[in-house]
């Protein structure tokens, strides 16, 4: 079994084309192939605010397949702690002998996430983009508005941050990395009234995106809600959205933005929202027109952790050869 830290991990996969095609292959692999992908196991540790997810998945046409374990401890900040974390152990299909151990700490499921927020803009969000916003700043705020640059264009970025320093630092960190201006604004509603994409990226327990917000031409991605008590996006959202997708309904409608839609009446069984991996596969129907509004409600999926561990074991191989 090979093993691989985080410090050649960082240097061997990036952002970049080759991984934004790894994961949206899993993607469309999802809705047209052979998949075996269990439920997410979920362990909470309340006293520390901290939770752990177990995800994982089997791709037909794949020699591996990955377990993962994602770990977010909340109250890290405290101890000088990153809140996020991890591993990632790849296993051969053919005998079940374990590869590699990719000692990631939680980076690989960073890159995966921003990309599968990349896969949905390239196939729901407007064609022209002038400026994207993003509520939160966090990780995910970083990967999502890089990983978005592979997919469109756009010419500034707007973010709203509770703590004003974090915005200050988020906003001269991302000018620098993305080349464009960034600006602090001071309410989420004007994010969203003055983007064409928008990324919550927030561990929110209470909705606080309204659809009277909303406006034509148009996208929203969800990435944070991931668990049954979160939620970023008041449920009337999915009222006034003329596509409403996700990543795996029967994820959505348990731990994502598709439970309370579900919940409040909003959604149906009889009409889930749309998922991500068949709109790529042209089985369901995308964007037909600028005016449109789109959300995506992304929770995180095994496919996409066997897709990022099998993209990062060849990179790494490779570079070792």
């Amino acid at each position: 079994m090979l093993m691989f830290r985080e410090e050649e991990i960082r240097a061997g996969v990036k952002l970049d084309d080759q991984a934004l095609e790894a994961v949206e292959t899993a993607f469309r692999t999802l809705a047209t192939g052979n998949v075996s992908q269990p439920p997410v196991a979920r362990v909470d540790i309340p006293e520390e605010n901290g939770e752990a997810d177990i995800k994982t998945a089997y791709i037909e046409g794949f020699d591996g397949f990955a377990v993962k374990v994602s770990t977010g401890f909340f109250n890290n900040e405290t101890y000088g702690l990153p809140s996020l974390g991890g591993l990632m152990m790849l296993f051969s299909t053919k005998t079940g002998q374990p590869k590699a151990l990719l000692q990631d700490n939680g980076y690989l499921t960073d890159v995966r996430t921003g990309l599968a927020g990349a896969v949905a803009a390239k196939h729901l969000a407007p064609a022209n983009v002038k400026t994207a916003g993003v509520l939160g700043t966090g990780m995910q705020a970083r990967m999502q508005i890089e990983a978005l640059q592979l997919v469109r264009s756009f010419e500034q970025v707007l973010v709203y941050g509770r703590r004003q320093e974090k915005a200050e630092a988020y906003q001269k960190e991302m000018e620098e990395k993305l080349g464009c201006p960034v600006k602090v604004v001071t309410t989420m509603e004007e994010v969203v009234k003055g983007s064409e994409v928008v990324v919550t990226t927030t561990p929110a327990t209470a909705p606080y995106l309204k659809p009277e917000w909303l406006h034509s031409n148009l996208h929203i991605t969800a990435v944070g809600s991931d668990a049954p008590d979160k939620q970023e996006l008041e449920v009337g959202v999915f009222e006034k959205a003329d596509i409403a997708a996700c990543d795996v309904w029967a994820q959505s409608k348990q731990m994502g933005e598709g439970r309370a839609a579900l919940e409040a009446g909003v959604l149906h069984e009889d009409t889930p929202l749309r998922e991500l991996g068949a709109i790529i596969a042209g089985l369901e129907s995308t964007r037909s027109n600028e005016s449109a509004i789109t959300v995506c409600d992304l929770t995180g999926t095994g496919v996409q952790d066997t897709a990022i561990a099998m993209h990062a074991y060849q990179a790494l191989k490779k570079s070792e050869e």
